[in-house]
């Protein structure tokens, strides 16, 4: 009679030892994951804990970031659409002190451009920006000063310098974004030309 008294102790212990393990298992897993998104969203995740108001949200959203862009087909520019937007960007710079605030307006439309040839989609500011935290999580930030400046101009209440500073912020952005896919070398057996020499 003793020993079914001491079977439910030990069975007991055992499925309480095991519930304190997965549980165990379970934080752990949620630190792992908690420190990753921390590692590589930087600023970014402390910004959207802040924004959704607690670490359970944000980390979410976080994830759902991720695998939204994981099903985006993100390909570098050809060292040609690469040099194109550049020349693009120098020719922008160099009409800012004549047209302040027509350049920021183009600045914009360029990054834009930018983003949308390297294959983010163009939806709301908030959702590119989102998309673009996921890559290049130290730079959104940036995107987001000069959509506020911007936005603080369409009001007029934005002055030179901070049109200048919201230039410099888009151009963080561009450059960052502007990432170029190595142009393939051809291998020629010895003392072949290439064709297009």
């Amino acid at each position: 009679m003793n020993t079914l008294p001491l079977q439910w102790i030990i069975v007991a212990s055992v499925v309480a030892i095991a519930l304190l393990a997965l549980a165990a298992w379970f934080f752990f897993q949620k630190k792992k994951q908690s420190t990753r998104l921390q590692q590589r969203f930087g600023p970014e995740y402390t910004r959207t804990i802040g924004e959704l108001g607690g670490r359970t949200k944000a980390e979410s959203e976080l994830k759902a970031r991720e695998k939204r862009v994981e099903d985006l087909t993100i390909t570098p520019l050809a060292p040609a659409e690469a040099a194109r937007f550049s020349q693009a960007w120098n020719a922008l710079q160099a009409r800012f002190v004549d047209n302040p605030k027509g350049v920021v307006v183009q600045a914009d439309q360029l990054v834009r451009e930018l983003m949308l040839k390297r294959g983010y989609p163009m939806g709301d500011f908030e959702r590119r920006a989102a998309d673009i935290s996921v890559d290049h999580p130290t730079v959104v930030e940036h995107y987001r000063a000069a959509q506020t400046i911007a936005a603080r101009d369409e009001r007029g209440e934005a002055d030179t310098e901070e049109l200048r500073k919201a230039v410099v912020h888009y151009r963080v952005l561009f450059d960052e974004m502007l990432e170029v896919r190595e142009a393939k070398q051809e291998v020629l057996p010895a003392g072949q030309v290439p064709l297009h020499a």
